[in-house]
């Protein structure tokens, strides 16, 4: 996550440069129908800890043979992108790298201090129709200052369990999936600024849902739901946020679990662009270096008046920093919403 919040907080076609093409359509399509009784049982019964978890310590290896980090630009980036395109490759996927540079001055403010990084984009993709697209990302980047296991392994790890165990499950989608781990965000949000940078206006109007995940295990976290309808914090979203919400919401009331909304905040993750973009937005997060309040504590958990992460941004973002049991909670919601939308239909207005 690229800064602390104030609030509660094969594809079809690729360009040599990796830039996505997409079928295009003269005007946006109606929008989606969440199927929220969708059947995800089995999906979600092996999308388990034990694999997350897998993921997180090949993660974690690759940061502790690589200075200690993996972030955008470095050979911990490299290899942990590796990783995830050699699991997404065994599970049948063709994965892709979306390349892109921008100049990084380390918060100094010297323009003559001014680092060019290259870095990319992994995108990955279900069959399913191109006419409406579910893209379901998170970053891969860590910050210089530590391996990122919470910040965002945990949410790269359950996105990309979700892919492979929905490979092995044999489901075909309605809608095409698209599974993005962006790189760059710890600098400032750049690899999914450049994914919807390269989208055409006709391109953007078919990607009907973004699903972010941010954060997904923090030690003393909540289960925080982006508040889509801004019936909370009054976000001024694209319509159809509310529908992503709603899921998300239904999904954890069904089974018992407490959930809180939190705000859309400019500038703070990946999702960001997507909305500019017009783009229905949504996801999860379990909190950084905000505190929790005694309400929270008594709803989820924890210790209350002590931050979700005490070590966000730091080096001690270890895999020793994840709630596992939050991890998996929040890697489930996620793959019965990603089922939700992927067999969605639409219904003309």
């Amino acid at each position: 996550m690229k800064m602390h919040r104030g609030a509660r907080a094969g594809l079809a076609a690729v360009a040599a440069a990796a830039v996505v093409v997409l079928a295009g359509c003269s005007a946006a399509p109606p929008p989606l129908v969440p199927t929220h009784s969708a059947d995800t049982g089995a999906l979600r019964e092996a999308v388990d800890a034990r694999n997350i978890m897998d993921h997180l310590e090949a993660l974690q290896d690759v940061a502790d043979a690589n200075g200690g980090n993996r972030a955008a630009g470095t050979s911990g980036y490299e290899e942990s992108a590796r990783y995830v395109e050699e699991q997404l490759r065994a599970a049948g996927y063709d994965p892709v790298r979306q390349h892109f540079s921008y100049e990084h001055d380390h918060g100094h403010g010297d323009d003559s201090d001014g680092e060019n990084i290259e870095t990319f984009n992994i995108l990955a993709e279900t069959g399913g129709s191109d006419e409406h697209i579910i893209v379901v990302g998170g970053h891969l980047d860590s910050v210089p200052r530590g391996p990122g296991m919470n910040d965002n392994a945990s949410g790269v790890a359950a996105i990309l369990e979700t892919a492979l165990r929905m490979a092995d499950s044999g489901i075909e989608p309605t809608n095409k999936v698209r599974f993005a781990f962006w790189g760059g965000e710890e600098d400032g949000l750049y690899g999914s600024r450049h994914y919807v940078d390269e989208l055409s206006g006709n391109e953007t109007g078919q990607h009907s849902v973004y699903l972010n995940l941010d954060m997904v295990a923090s030690p003393n976290g909540v289960r925080f739901v982006h508040d889509g309808d801004g019936s909370t914090f009054g976000d001024n979203v694209p319509n159809g946020s509310d529908e992503i919400e709603d899921v998300f919401l239904d999904y954890f009331a069904d089974r018992g679990l407490e959930a809180a909304p939190t705000p859309f905040l400019d500038g703070d993750s990946d999702y960001t662009a997507f909305l500019k973009a017009g783009i229905p937005s949504g996801g999860l997060f379990t909190g950084d270096a905000g505190t929790k309040s005694g309400a929270e504590a008594q709803d989820f958990g924890g210790q209350a008046g002590v931050v979700y992460d005490r070590c966000y941004h730091e080096s001690c973002d270890t895999i020793e920093n994840v709630d596992t049991e939050l991890l998996e909670e929040l890697a489930d919601a996620l793959a019965h919403t990603t089922i939700a939308f992927a067999t969605a239909t639409a219904v003309e207005e």
